[in-house]
């Protein structure tokens, strides 16, 4: 019964009410209790690294608290390299008009945007989507999922509109999802599809 409530806790990562881990195990209330009670104080014995936890009428696996600064170490976690302003214009170019082109970054930009739009690759914050149906066939990028966690968003809706006079046309506002086939009127099929 310890290692099934074990396995149910460790599994679970939050609070379990001992009335649940009663009926799983199918024991008894008070026989489930003595044996989360036998497991706590076993890991405390031990001085192992994780503990069990009693809250009210619930058990939850954690950390042990004089380990917390190493584990807090360990899972540190560092903050990504800052865009450059470069960077940050491209990414902005490609999720205002996606899919689009390398060329229209850097028809809107102003510059060559090769070296960004690799680094933006790299960092996973846009992706290839296809092919332009003209003569080249020039790539299609469009942004990631990353791109939309990166910046707190849950959608492309969520972007600030463009002043009256920013670009062209009206900016595309739709992050495909990566199970539907993206196929813009002037584009093929997506690449790998």
């Amino acid at each position: 019964m310890e290692a099934a409530i074990e396995g149910i806790l460790f599994a679970a990562g939050e609070p379990v009410k001992l009335e649940r881990l009663a009926l799983a195990t199918g024991a008894e209330l008070m026989d489930c209790a003595h044996a989360a009670q036998r497991l706590s104080d076993r890991y405390r014995f031990e001085r192992r690294g994780i503990r069990l936890v009693r809250t009210d009428d619930s058990w939850q696996m954690c950390s042990a608290p004089e380990y917390a600064q190493t584990i807090r170490r360990a899972l540190e976690r560092r903050k990504p390299p800052q865009l450059s302003q470069a960077a940050l214009e491209a990414l902005s170019v490609v999720a205002y008009y996606q899919p689009t082109t390398r060329a229209y970054v850097e028809q809107i930009r102003g510059t060559d945007s090769s070296y960004t739009m690799g680094l933006l690759q790299e960092r996973g914050l846009i992706e290839e989507c296809g092919r332009l149906a003209v003569p080249g066939r020039p790539i299609l990028y469009r942004t990631t999922s990353l791109f939309l966690r990166s910046f707190g968003m849950t959608s492309l809706d969520e972007l600030p509109p463009l002043p009256e006079n920013a670009g062209d046309g009206e900016p595309r506002r739709e992050v495909p999802s990566e199970d539907a086939p993206q196929e813009p009127p002037t584009q093929e099929t997506p690449k790998g599809m």
